[in-house]
């Protein structure tokens, strides 16, 4: 399962190395002062659209990028974390992340403690 951490001063995505082939995709980070409002995702893969590069199945996994005509989403999601962290971000590469987790509530209790802006 993907991890969510923070350090020197940027928010990092670490893929394991299956999200990693499933994504076509390396880990990711951006800087805290560009993350502009965290929010839970009941239903995360309701939330994915556009085109896919990575891995699209159909109640299994959404992991990868999806863009639209006016957003770009990097995703990792699977049919066992449904919920999800979404980050929104500014001036960078993906307007936003969604990240799905077992416990998203805690994880966002986590990175708040450890210096996520409110």
């Amino acid at each position: 399962m993907a991890q969510l951490r923070i350090a020197d001063g940027m928010l990092v995505l670490a893929l394991t190395r299956f999200e990693k082939a499933e994504a076509v995709h390396s880990d990711l980070s951006a800087p805290l002062a560009k993350i502009t409002k965290v929010s839970i995702v009941e239903n995360a893969t309701s939330e994915i659209h556009g085109f896919r590069v990575g891995t699209g199945i159909p109640g299994v996994a959404k992991v990868g990028s999806f863009t639209t005509p006016r957003t770009k989403t990097f995703a990792v999601v699977h049919h066992d974390t449904p919920r999800a962290l979404r980050f929104e971000i500014q001036d960078a590469n993906y307007d936003q992340w969604i990240v799905g987790l077992a416990d998203p509530d805690a994880t966002l209790v986590q990175l708040r403690a450890a210096g996520l802006p409110q």
